[in-house]
């Protein structure tokens, strides 16, 4: 076998694992797209060794700063990094089938599927692990935060406004919005007065 298709055979098997992989996610994954992260974060970079710890954040501030779900903005970004276009698209699919699959099988039996006792009882502990699952995902997170004191300040602010919304029972979606562009508002000012500062020192 020559090079070439020794790296078409090579780059096939892994857009085959990254679809088996992301497939596999979406089934066992509840609670959205941040319960996800931990998963993903298992995956891609302590199994697969796709992404680096600290690439999982830009792949959060992405997904979050564009429009569409976390979950499929994550598998997108994850695919193309590790297998270009097609990698993107299989990672894609392979996160949406679950749910398409389940969601079509539970709306063919919908009444009779949740007049099952069982099937309340279950949902009842899916909620309790989806809570731990964000736990879970925010102290993964902000392990490969690096803390200044400005992430400090900013991460204090968000936590602050958030909890008087809630505590008020006021909505924030607007809000929300408003944190992510503050955030990289801050983000921005801080990179272009670091590059000035490293100019201005080599000068």
């Amino acid at each position: 076998m020559d090079k070439k298709n020794k790296y078409k055979d090579n780059k096939f098997k892994r857009v085959l694992i990254l679809f088996l992989s992301f497939f596999k996610i979406g089934c066992f994954t509840f609670g959205g797209g941040i319960a996800m992260i931990p998963i993903i974060q298992a995956e891609v970079v302590d199994k697969r060794k796709w992404l680096k710890a600290s690439d999982i954040l830009d792949i959060l501030a992405i997904s979050e700063s564009t429009p569409g779900p976390i979950a499929i903005n994550t598998a997108t970004y994850v695919g193309y990094r590790a297998a270009g276009v097609f990698g993107s698209f299989m990672a894609t699919l392979g996160i949406v089938l679950p749910s398409f699959i389940i969601i079509y099988i539970i709306s063919l039996f919908y009444e009779t599927f949740m007049s099952w006792t069982i099937v309340a009882n279950a949902f009842k502990g899916l909620n309790v692990g989806v809570i731990l699952l964000l736990i879970f995902a925010i102290l993964s997170i902000q392990k490969a935060i690096k803390w200044n004191w400005i992430s400090f300040i900013l991460f204090l602010f968000a936590f602050i406004v958030m909890v008087t919304f809630t505590a008020l029972d006021m909505t924030f979606s607007f809000l929300t919005i408003s944190i992510i562009l503050v955030g990289m508002i801050v983000g921005i000012i801080k990179t272009a007065l670091d590059n000035k500062n490293i100019k201005g020192g080599k000068k």
